[in-house]
């Protein structure tokens, strides 16, 4: 059944994002990333105390090609 849709303002889309306005039947949004972090880094909460005392982060990556997206729909 189709929608009436009034006034819209799109201020921001990030680039993982999908928009959509109206009748839809299927949406895939896709998007990838490789995320270092340190040990810590990912902590939330309130009073939190994390001592890392020489703690660094390996980055180094071997292999040229990760799992791909490709086929995920």
């Amino acid at each position: 059944m189709p929608g009436f849709v009034g006034a819209v303002q799109i201020i921001n889309v990030s680039t993982g994002a999908a928009v959509n306005i109206g009748d839809v039947f299927q949406i895939h949004p896709i998007a990838y990333a490789k995320t270092f972090s340190g040990s810590g880094s990912f902590n939330t909460g309130e009073g939190i105390t994390v001592r890392n005392h020489y703690s660094s982060t390996n980055t180094y990556d071997a292999d040229g090609l990760d799992q791909g997206i490709l086929f995920n729909l």
